[in-house]
């Protein structure tokens, strides 16, 4: 899986890129067509809290997987959407399963 990381407006230190992909990179092995994975990074309000946003796409053949979150941190921002992902992933394949 390509996982492309594009930090908005900040540069991305090298552990959070690892922390990214160790990440997203677990989404693999729910669905092994995705080979594409946009994620995208930015501070919202600097002077606020729950001012961290992470989006993520996931791109596999004729579908397309999205998740959004706002936390303190981007570590919690990410989680958050790699959780609500699976959980998409997981309920597409239930539903390709059924259907054979």
């Amino acid at each position: 899986m390509e996982i492309r990381i594009n930090a908005i407006h900040f540069e991305a230190s090298e552990k959070l890129e690892q922390f990214v992909n160790k990440k997203v990179g677990r989404l693999a092995k729910f669905n092994d067509e995705v080979f594409i994975a946009d994620v995208s990074l930015k501070v919202v309000k600097p002077e606020a809290s729950n001012n961290k946003e992470a989006s993520m796409k996931l791109f596999s053949p004729g579908r397309e997987f999205f998740a959004q979150d706002v936390a303190d941190t981007f570590e919690e921002a990410i989680d958050e959407c790699v959780e609500k992902l699976e959980r998409q992933v997981l309920k597409f394949k239930e539903k390709q399963s059924d259907k054979k």
